[in-house]
């Protein structure tokens, strides 16, 4: 009788301390996609997550092209350099203009309508070989798109227009970004993927960028695909106000829906930064609902959220540094009065399960091939 006794003690302490420790951030696996409201989509959606999270993946870029042209300068316009992902598209333009010896400058657009105009305008006055438009609609600045190609000024985009390649109005030689249509269904389909199709979701965006409007509205039109998945809310909060509003608006989500907010989505990992500290303050534990993906960018202090389990579990991160060497070859290409390449990088999703030490997504093998191209080999 004392062993059975010493036993159900030492049984109900083990059930304590487990009860005490951090579970599984993932739902419990017994949850099959059979038992799913949408058991077809969330057998798509589980394998493309799969192929999206590989990180051993071959370079399918460009391995030939032009040599650099000696003596060129360009001057990266950003939309504000408060934005993590248009500062890391800018820094890897520094990088790889430094390696072919061009000089480069940003100017800062400071996140207005006014000061992206000015901004523009300011480097087109100083003449540079050519003109990055770092995160903006280059529509709205029509006037300057045509001072800089009446002035000989090849116009590359980052996250400019919708879609990635040439844009005839407005004029750019290209535009370099990743398929919307691809970083959309991936953040959804995560959604899917981890809930089993069972899901309450807040999509994060700024409706005032074509882009990303463009971007929230696929977001919700995949998701909408499994009937499983409520919409519970479409926030509509400026990019530059983020800081400000996003507390507030997370407080107030968070007495609507309490539990129902299962899982959020936004359009760029700044949504998620500002949310954390009124989710901690709420007493939400780090790795606990809402789950939340960022759609786009994927900035150092995203990859440090996901390591860290701190209220952000996925990014869909741009790769950032490989598409400022291909912001520079595509310049490269229209001075040397080539074509553009036509690359376009493939969708990539960074989650808890691959993050490791990574600080951002960088393909394997696309300096090397850069280099290659630039040197002539």
């Amino acid at each position: 009788m004392n062993l059975l006794r010493a036993g159900a003690a030492l049984a109900l302490a083990a059930v304590l301390a487990g009860g005490c420790s951090r579970g599984p951030e993932y739902p419990a696996p017994g949850r099959t996609p059979s038992a799913s409201p949408c058991p077809g989509v969330v057998r798509t959606a589980a394998r493309e997550v799969a192929r999206a999270e590989a990180v051993d993946v071959p370079w399918t870029g460009p391995t030939s092209g032009p040599r650099a042209v000696p003596g060129k300068s360009v001057v990266f316009v950003a939309s504000t350099m408060t934005n993590p992902g248009v500062a890391g598209a800018a820094g890897g333009v520094r990088d790889a203009a430094r390696s072919v010896r061009w000089g480069f400058r940003v100017i800062d657009g400071q996140g207005t309508p006014a000061g992206i105009r000015a901004a523009l305008g300011q480097a087109i006055a100083l003449r540079p070989s050519g003109i990055v438009i770092g995160g903006f609609d280059p529509g709205s600045v029509a006037q300057q798109v045509r001072q800089a190609d009446a002035a000989g000024i090849p116009l590359v985009g980052w996250h400019a227009t919708r879609s990635p390649g040439p844009s005839a109005r407005p004029k750019l030689f290209t535009n370099v970004t990743s398929r919307v249509e691809d970083v959309a269904r991936i953040s959804a389909y995560w959604i899917i993927s981890r809930s089993n199709g069972d899901a309450g979701v807040v999509i994060f965006t700024d409706s005032s960028i074509p882009f990303a409007e463009n971007k929230s509205r696929l977001i919700k039109k995949t998701l909408l695909s499994c009937s499983g998945v409520k919409l519970l809310s479409y926030e509509n909060i400026p990019l530059p106000d983020a800081g400000s509003r996003m507390p507030q608006a997370v407080s107030s989500l968070l007495a609507r829906f309490a539990d129902r907010w299962t899982h959020s989505v936004a359009i760029n990992d700044l949504y998620l930064a500002d949310a954390a500290p009124a989710l901690r303050d709420a007493g939400r534990p780090g790795g606990g609902p809402p789950y939340s993906i960022g759609a786009g960018d994927g900035d150092p202090s995203a990859f440090e959220r996901i390591r860290d389990r701190q209220f952000q579990q996925a990014t869909v991160p741009e790769p950032l540094n490989a598409q400022g060497s291909q912001i520079v070859d595509e310049l490269n290409r229209a001075f040397a009065g080539r074509p553009p390449s036509g690359y376009v990088s493939p969708v990539h999703l960074t989650t808890t399960a691959n993050v490791d030490g990574a600080t951002s997504w960088d393909p394997r093998g696309y300096r090397e091939a850069y280099l290659r191209i630039w040197r002539g080999g």
